[in-house]
């Protein structure tokens, strides 16, 4: 696990250069039908739409932001979360390149595998019920790829909705009382049964998905967030893994309390101290 479980921005920013112009996904982000007045007034592109004004803020990366209404909520979007936008595009000569307004239909989608750095930044700024205007430069936008639209992109967002995709456990601080526990101090609690009797050996090919938390409820990594199981040989993780994953079955959910000792062991940039898993074994290739 030390060397492969990968930080959730840098999967994101591997994926920059496949992005499609619309950010939920469609083939098309052009209007179908005709706009309505309503719909046309949301969709002009804003007189500022040239260039940040005096009064819009910026961060380090060179995002801009101005906030167009404020919000209702209190919290503010993770990585870790569903978020659910309202959302109109425009380049710096006021031409409209999508939106979900002329959908008719909000854009929900993981926070962490959504296809704009710029988004990804921006939207951890906001509360639910807030609009905010972007101004992305280049390099937090499509970075140049090929048919899309080319340098610094304006967006108006309104935030909807924002709920975690995985739930941090109860009992993450520590284990309970009925968990089983191994010689070398792994405690682990199956959440879900898993189905026939065979286990993976040290040498077998697992297929999982996992989300990780240290013990104050922060979610590290998580392939359930990102979409994507993963598929690696059983001892190129880290010793809890190795361990824990031979206890389980095809179809089983476990959760792991990895001692530090057993997880990442004071490296440096990794999480500290112990470690809490939730990981599914998809399948195993002995």
């Amino acid at each position: 696990m030390a060397h492969t479980l990968r930080p959730i921005l840098y999967v994101l920013l591997a994926t920059v250069a496949v992005i499609g112009v619309s950010l939920d996904g469609s083939a098309s982000a052009l209007p179908q039908q005709p706009a309505t007045s309503q719909q046309a007034a949301a969709l002009q592109a804003p007189p500022d739409v040239k260039a940040p004004p005096a009064d819009a803020q910026k961060s380090p990366s060179g995002l801009a932001w101005k906030v167009l209404k404020p919000g209702t909520g209190t919290t503010r979007p993770t990585t870790a979360d569903r978020v659910t936008v309202n959302y109109t595009g425009w380049t710096t000569d006021g031409k409209m390149f999508d939106s979900s307004i002329t959908r008719n239909k909000p854009s929900t989608f993981p926070l962490a595998i959504v296809l704009l750095r710029g988004w990804i930044e921006g939207l951890q700024f906001m509360v639910v019920g807030e609009t905010r205007r972007f101004w992305v430069p280049e390099k937090l936008a499509f970075n140049g790829a090929e048919g899309k639209p080319k340098g610094m992109v304006v967006f108006d967002i309104e935030l909807l909705d924002a709920v975690p995709i995985v739930s941090t456990p109860p009992d993450v601080a520590a284990p309970p009382t009925d968990v089983e526990k191994t010689k070398s101090g792994l405690a682990s609690k199956v959440i879900k049964p898993g189905a026939g009797t065979d286990h993976p050996k040290k040498s077998s090919v697992v297929t999982v998905n996992y989300s990780g938390w240290t013990t104050d409820g922060k979610m590290f990594d998580s392939s359930v967030v990102r979409g994507q199981p993963m598929q690696l040989p059983l001892d190129t993780f880290i010793a809890g893994w190795t361990e824990g994953l031979q206890l389980m079955t095809a179809g089983e959910i476990r959760r792991f309390w990895i001692p530090e000792k057993l997880a990442y062991r004071g490296e440096e940039g990794k999480p500290k101290g112990m470690l809490v898993f939730d990981v599914e074994l998809i399948s195993f290739q002995k």
